[in-house]
């Protein structure tokens, strides 16, 4: 039997171990996943209190639970900072993060130190599949070359695969299990594999014809989101300069059945994908002497909101006869998007970076983010100030960023001077509510 088929044969049975690299928003539901299925499964992360919480049966993230860590790890799931484990696994399936550097270029350096951490613990019989989300040709300029240095032949001894994650952080609609799957293979044998890896696991594996194709659908995914908001966010600036409200105007056009798919403005973009992976697709192609001035447009339009936004604040305070430099702002929400925990890339974040910059007294309030820890970029002294009447009444403009359903949004209208809201909660007009 070759390599492959035995590869297959033992990721058909379950019998074969998987390995997640990188525990963070992408890896821990991998990982319930497999280990939900029955595959044995070890964590690596570079966190040691990651690691710890892991192996106690905690959760780090709020909407993975500590019952279901328990759950995978009476399936036999364990965590580790050791990479020489890798050599255990017969799937190694790295989830690290792929950002930007301070120039906007695409930053591997998690990818490739992940990726040179295992290359001396490599053997004949294992699979490699990279789910980060990268410029087109990355498995096969960056990954190949450094994992053919554990002198194994992929395609013969071992198998890579491009398959990017698709996971929408407390989504109820979709499931690991539910979304498709894109998987792109260095070789057809590593297709083969890729597929027989993640088809106990996954609904539906969408296979194609190489790990470049797959590296460009997620892009497209996210550019085609991020253009698209970057029209609404434009259409937004103009409509409140005609004193017309976008929302109105989205929720008419949404009535259209067909041919028109609803967008909506916001404060800026977050998350762990819009807002970065078009900046991937615009380095690579200057290696090809094309300007994506499209994506770039939308991208500059996106950066620049939290600017306008701060604009809006200052226009709002003015109005009523007061400065921003001394104002008391309560940011409400400063995760990306709303009912999570996660504030990876977060416009809140440079909300309260500028308004801080121009003098203004920030506080924020979010169920979700009860402490502020720091962040690679970010780091605030604070902690979330509880909604009440006295704490709303205190604040000279509350600012809604991230529209979390947990807010009671009728205390907050009766009780705080001015509202600056950057999310088209408040669908009628109010004295003391501003749209931005």
């Amino acid at each position: 039997m070759t390599t492959n088929n035995q590869l297959i044969d033992v990721l058909d049975r379950k019998d074969a171990r998987i390995g997640i690299l990188g525990l963070g928003y992408v890896g821990l539901p991998l990982m319930l996943r497999y280990a939900e299925v029955g595959y044995p499964v070890l964590g690596f992360d570079i966190d040691l209190a990651k690691v710890d919480q892991l192996n106690a049966g905690q959760s780090y993230i709020e909407h993975i639970s500590a019952d279901s860590i328990q759950a995978a790890r009476a399936k036999g799931f364990s965590a580790t900072t050791d990479f020489s484990r890798a050599r255990e696994c017969d799937a190694l399936i790295l989830c690290v993060p792929t950002p930007l550097n301070k120039y906007r270029e695409p930053d591997l350096s998690y990818v490739l130190d992940t990726t040179e951490a295992i290359v001396p613990h490599l053997r004949p019989g294992q699979i490699v599949s990279l789910e980060s989300t990268t410029w087109p040709g990355t498995t096969d300029e960056e990954l190949k070359p450094r994992l053919e240095r554990s002198g194994l032949t992929i395609g013969q001894d071992l198998f890579l695969v491009f398959s990017p994650e698709r996971e929408d952080p407390g989504n109820p609609n979709y499931s690991t299990r539910t979304i498709p799957k894109v998987l792109g293979g260095l070789t057809p044998a590593c297709t083969r594999v890729g597929q027989a890896l993640y088809g106990q696991v996954i609904d539906q594996v969408v296979t194609l014809s190489s790990t470049r194709a797959a590296e460009m659908t997620k892009l497209l995914e996210n550019i085609h989101r991020a253009v698209n908001i970057g029209l609404v966010n434009e259409l937004k600036i103009v409509c409140d300069r005609m004193d017309i409200d976008i929302h109105e105007v989205i929720r008419a056009a949404a009535t259209k059945p067909f041919g028109f798919t609803p967008y909506y403005p916001g404060p800026g973009l977050g998350g762990h994908c819009i807002p970065i992976d078009p900046f991937y697709l615009t380095w690579k192609a200057r290696e090809y002497g094309l300007s994506t001035r499209f994506i770039e447009l939308a991208g500059e339009v996106n950066a620049n909101m939290p600017q306008w936004v701060v604009s809006k604040v200052a226009d709002a305070l003015n109005d009523r006869g007061k400065a921003l430099k001394g104002a008391k702002i309560l940011v409400l929400g400063i995760a990306y998007k709303k009912n999570v925990d996660d504030r990876r890339e977060s416009p809140s974040l440079e909300l309260m970076e500028l308004l801080q910059a121009k003098g203004a007294e920030i506080s924020y309030s979010d169920p979700h983010v009860p402490r502020f820890l720091k962040m690679r970029r970010h780091d605030f002294d604070l902690e979330s100030v509880p909604l009440t009447p006295e704490t709303l009444a205190a604040a000279d403009c509350v600012l809604l960023a991230t529209d979390h359903d947990r807010f009671d949004y009728e205390l907050i209208k009766r009780h705080a001077p001015l509202i600056v809201d950057t999310r088209g909660r408040y669908q009628e007009p109010a004295e003391n509510i501003v749209q931005a």
